[in-house]
């Protein structure tokens, strides 16, 4: 019996491949993009020292709806102003293995809105 694998391990495969190809720095950053059922994160980080510049997340803002694209939405908003305040303004981006659809999307549509580059 063949034994399939779940859809996270599958995912976090497809991320290590992706984490293979795109490096942030100090002046271009990773932004990185977590997605779980109920909530959304993302983050700016430097993989040459290891630190997370910036994050925000559905929880961070108290959003009733993280698991949809208007929550979504509104924390690429977030993430875009705090990079502002920290003088970034081009990111690389980091999908996470997930698809470049919905949530994922929204919130990287809404970074390109406020000012981000990527």
């Amino acid at each position: 019996m063949i034994k399939k694998e779940s859809k996270n391990v599958a995912r976090q495969k497809r991320h290590a491949k992706i984490r293979n190809k795109i490096v942030g720095t100090k002046e271009v950053p990773r932004l990185n993009v977590f997605r779980s059922n109920a909530h959304i994160f993302a983050q700016l980080i430097d993989d040459e020292n290891g630190v997370t510049l910036a994050s925000s997340s559905s929880v961070e803002l108290k959003l009733k709806n993280g698991n949809n694209s208007e929550g979504a939405a509104l924390v690429g908003k977030d993430i875009a102003e705090k990079a502002k305040k920290i003088k970034i303004k081009k990111v690389v981006f980091d999908r996470g293995g997930y698809l470049y659809h919905g949530r994922v999307a929204a919130l990287a549509d809404a970074a390109r809105e406020n000012g981000m580059e990527f």
